[in-house]
């Protein structure tokens, strides 16, 4: 029989199983980290975790509003959930250079949890007080104070040291990505099932994590000669003032959460309802898994810290950029590319961090960088509620957006050691 007469290219064969191996090497370096077991699940564990986190965020940022109608007290709630970082995050991470970090991880999510629930009964039996609210939001800080250094320094156990900068970007997506799906579930949760399921929820997704760091095995800090808690902590702070690079870092946090973050605390007063306020925040997270795919995709790579700088004023510029202008179409797509820079400026700061702190030094110096990193918000928050009251919410996130491309530009100018990491 004769063959039969085609057209096709000799090398069309060639090109239809090229692509999908392309896309395999690009899904294997995106995704690298995932290769490795513990990582996998505790991103997992910790994904549903943040889902949880994001539809109580949601519900209470509006409750809080609905409630009072204020600007200031959605600040003050910020801050006091903010507040214990910059308390006693720095005893966090001598305790996490020190002690088995799952337990300790595991008595974080386990306090968080009480908090979740305890606000879902309030809300339940309508007893709802706006000072119960900010107390819980302060205990529940408390928990991250000291969670939150122990889960920094856990990272470097759940990967080899080469793929961290990976490691870091994938948990980054995971946080942000929970940000764009947790505010839309909370929506429909919120209008079918009420506000104290929304609190419900995320109690329930804390059970997550405690299960598999209780399976999970990792070996704990290597065995030291202890000193004096504050002794150690000292040698922590003295090594990031003289580390030249780390303590420009952890200034440029403290700017980049003090005066940027306070967009997304006061996203309820740009909103007209709360169908609006959760599409608001669900473009600034998918923009944030964007952001985090790019530093994900790029790794370790040259000139990380001159990208830094560089992101950094243009992402003031775009946050102001959205504070000026009326809300319309336009303003989620600012929204979208705010949460692309600004999760750049995590990941890659906090890689470069990593990424030079030694092993025994790693959960001090990691809970000084968490307390300018975390503990900026709160700062923020509270101080452009003030002058929000005085002035109005678009001038003041404005001149915040501004003010942190001017910081940037200075260092990009004027400090060599970030510019050439």
């Amino acid at each position: 029989m004769a063959e039969q007469a085609t057209d096709t290219p000799a090398n069309a064969t060639d090109t239809t199983t090229t692509t999908p191996l392309v896309w395999s090497a690009v899904l294997r370096r995106l995704a690298v980290a995932f290769t490795f077991n513990k990582f996998r699940n505790v991103w997992l564990a910790a994904f549903t975790s943040a889902v949880g986190t994001w539809v109580q965020r949601f519900a209470q940022q509006w409750l809080i509003l609905s409630l009072t109608g204020s600007a200031f007290i959605l600040g003050l709630n910020t801050f006091l959930a903010e507040l214990p970082l910059l308390l006693f995050t720095l005893i966090g991470g001598v305790i996490a250079d020190r002690h088995d970090r799952r337990h300790l991880l595991m008595g974080s999510q386990a306090v968080q949890m009480v908090c979740a629930l305890t606000l879902a009964a309030i809300v339940f039996f309508d007893i709802t007080r706006v000072r119960y609210i900010l107390a819980l939001s302060f205990i529940s800080g408390l928990a991250q104070a000291f969670g939150g250094p122990a889960f920094q320094s856990l990272l470097p156990s759940l990967v080899p040291r080469q793929h961290l900068p990976n490691a870091i970007a994938l948990n980054s997506i995971q946080f942000n990505l929970a940000q764009a799906i947790g505010p839309a579930i909370g929506g429909v949760v919120l209008v079918g099932f009420g506000m104290a399921a929304c609190f419900g929820l995320n109690g329930l997704s804390f059970l997550v994590v405690i299960a598999v760091l209780g399976l999970m095995r990792v070996p704990p800090p290597a065995p030291a000669t202890r000193q004096r808690i504050l002794t150690e902590l000292q040698g922590g702070l003295r090594y990031v003032r003289h580390g030249g690079a780390l303590l420009a870092l952890t200034v440029l946090a403290f700017a980049t959460t003090s005066l940027a973050l306070p967009v997304r605390a006061f996203l309820p007063v740009f909103a007209d309802d709360a169908a609006h306020l959760s599409q608001m925040m669900t473009m600034l997270g998918a923009g944030a898994v964007v952001g985090a795919l790019v530093v994900a995709w790029l790794g370790q790579f040259d000139h990380m810290g001159r990208t830094l700088l560089l992101v950094q004023v243009v992402f003031g510029g775009i946050v102001a950029t959205f504070a000026l202008l009326p809300i319309t179409g336009f303003s989620y797509v600012l929204l979208f590319l705010s949460g692309v820079a600004l999760l750049m400026i995590f990941s890659l700061t906090n890689s470069l961090v990593q990424l030079t702190v030694p092993d025994e030094l790693r959960g001090r110096v990691i809970s000084i960088y968490l307390v300018a990193f975390r503990g900026g918000m709160p700062l923020g928050s509270l101080i452009s509620g003030y002058f929000i009251t005085q002035f109005s919410a678009p001038t003041v996130i404005a001149a915040n957006g501004l003010l942190l491309s001017l910081v940037a530009a200075g260092f990009l100018m004027g400090n060599r050691q970030v510019r050439e990491l």
